[in-house]
């Protein structure tokens, strides 16, 4: 494991028009598990919900070499295996850039635009996301697309909160 780099905040706050893997009741229990590296964390069940707000936090911590944010959405099923729902990734590098110039520019309060992210293969974005710095905060919204899915997108708030000097 190299330097840490800091604490990685992930809001997971909500789904949309996930796909329906409960065909009785025409609905899914989605839940969430996200993956940095080794390190593995999952929202809670929202039963009968095709478009779940979790508003759920969950932390990690962030080193080097940077990696790639991964998450999987699953249905909950009672007696047999989960159902996947789809995945989705976020490349954190450009987070990590913009809370090193956030850094070298000093900015410890308000709220300024660092940069921009555009939907690309390194990610998953439905849309561009905006990094901003915010009250010393390095803060990411982004609304991502499942993958081999037939419909679906995730919704989260990431923070980078510094340890260290990066």
């Amino acid at each position: 494991m190299g330097e840490l780099l800091g604490l990685l905040k992930v809001v997971v706050v909500q789904g949309k028009k996930l796909g329906i893997r409960d065909f009785i009741f025409k609905s899914s229990d989605p839940y969430v598990v996200v993956k940095l590296g080794d390190q593995v964390a999952k929202t809670k069940v929202i039963n009968c919900c095709l478009n779940p707000v979790w508003n759920e936090e969950l932390t990690f911590s962030l080193t080097e070499p940077v990696g790639v944010l991964n998450l999987e959405v699953f249905d909950k099923d009672r007696f047999k295996a989960d159902d996947k729902m789809g995945h989705a990734y976020l490349n954190l590098q450009p987070l990590v850039s913009a809370a090193r110039l956030s850094h070298a520019l000093r900015i410890s309060s308000g709220e300024m635009a660092l940069r921009k992210v555009v939907p690309d293969t390194d990610n998953c974005l439905v849309r561009e996301s905006c990094i901003s710095s915010i009250n010393g905060e390095v803060v990411q919204r982004v609304r991502l697309r499942l993958c081999a899915v037939e419909s679906g997108e995730i919704e989260l708030k990431v923070r980078l909160i510094e340890t260290s000097s990066t």
